[in-house]
């Protein structure tokens, strides 16, 4: 008898468990690399500490035409930050999965080629296109683009 108790015990805990291993299998879904909707950048997206980040790894232009070098941060509104190579440079930050909306959101995009940060959330459109939303106080107010997962 006290078997049968154990077993329906861990079956019971087992079920439980599985909702949050799916919640965490959905996170990671974000995962890899994709190329931005103009097609110029791949970025990896990746997670630290609990949270997903994403960072430029290919740039189809990364030499600056005027130096002959590679490019810089030049519209960043930071000095210090001017520069700074692209290519590597974190543009996806602090991003936590919703299970509940099935998105990641609390994050911010920057983007390189105006020097803007935006708040943002990224959800999936299909398996391997990824909506990104940046926004300047409510998301209604913003800019919706698509990135393709590079296989």
């Amino acid at each position: 008898m006290k078997m049968k108790n154990a077993v329906l015990w861990i079956a019971a805990m087992m079920l439980f468990a599985l909702p949050q291993l799916h919640a965490q299998n959905k996170a990671e879904d974000v995962l890899g690399t994709f190329l931005n909707e103009d097609k110029d950048a791949h970025v990896e997206i990746y997670q630290e500490n609990g949270k997903f980040y994403g960072k430029l790894v290919w740039l189809k232009f990364p030499i600056d035409d005027e130096t002959n070098k590679p490019k810089l941060d030049k519209k960043n509104p930071d000095e210090a930050l001017k520069s700074r190579p692209v290519w590597g440079l974190v543009i996806l930050k602090d991003f936590v999965f919703d299970a509940d909306d099935n998105e990641w959101n609390e994050g911010e995009i920057y983007d390189p080629k105006s020097g803007k940060t935006y708040s943002c959330y990224m959800e999936f459109e299909n398996a391997d296109t990824l909506k990104i939303r940046g926004y300047i106080g409510f998301s209604f107010i913003g800019r919706t683009t698509l990135w393709t997962r590079v296989k």
